[in-house]
């Protein structure tokens, strides 16, 4: 695939329509969620959703997979852990709610199978994930902001690109930050990939595979990966 623009296109037009605008601020994750993913979806029943699913202030990646389950959207959602890993208590990205949050995490993935989401307990490989977008679909991964570097944002945003104006820039702090990305697309002659940060609706972002690699495999992520099958 020569390059990430049609897949982008594609991304954006298809059923799933990836539009990405209510913008939520958590203490287990920072992040933009989807508020429509079907043309059909309106905001009624994306927030009817969140409700039935109890999803508030805090969001996981396993909530993310019930949530496209619920709305019958195709996925995979694989990850290096089926729960919470206990580290995690003792960062302060996640502390503030760990043990209120640890119980509610486990039991959905104890309970996925039942239900219905797809989850797998194993590594995905570059490869695999360039597989997948060369087929016209996407993926959302879970990354650590702070060293995620975009090659088109302009030098005084390369790491800021994720908030919007006005919220507090983390750039310069060491501390783990999970932010969810759509990767949408790469070119392989250059060895780069493209993604579209939820913070703003049409940005499209662009990095390394070597500094991909290195954001979405640090400790925080669990190297969280939600495969999404587009017209599915």
């Amino acid at each position: 695939m020569s390059s990430c623009y049609n897949l982008y296109r594609a991304a954006r037009s298809s059923k799933m329509g990836l539009a990405w605008c209510k913008s939520f601020s958590t203490s287990s994750l920072r992040y933009s969620l989807l508020c429509r993913y079907l043309n059909l979806l309106n905001e009624d029943e994306f927030q009817n959703a969140m409700q039935e699913l109890q999803l508030t202030k805090s969001i996981w990646t396993i909530d993310l997979a019930y949530l496209m389950h619920h709305f019958r959207v195709q996925h995979q959602f694989c990850t290096q852990t089926l729960g919470v890993d206990k580290g995690y208590k003792n960062q302060s990205f996640y502390r503030k709610h760990f043990d209120a949050e640890e119980n509610r995490v486990n039991q959905l993935f104890a309970q996925a199978k039942a239900h219905g989401v797809n989850v797998e307990k194993r590594s995905v490989t570059i490869q695999e994930l360039q597989d997948h977008l060369s087929q016209g679909h996407v993926a959302i991964v879970l990354v650590n902001a702070v060293l995620l570097l975009c090659d088109l944002c302009p030098s005084r945003v390369k790491y800021c690109c994720f908030l919007p104006i006005g919220q507090k820039c983390f750039c310069k702090s060491s501390e783990y930050q999970g932010h969810f990305i759509v990767l949408c697309g790469y070119n392989k002659s250059s060895g780069s990939l493209f993604y579209n940060n939820p913070g703003y609706a049409d940005r499209l972002c662009r990095t390394s595979i070597t500094n991909f690699e290195e954001a979405r495999s640090s400790y925080g992520t669990d190297e969280d990966i939600l495969f999404i099958y587009v017209d599915s």
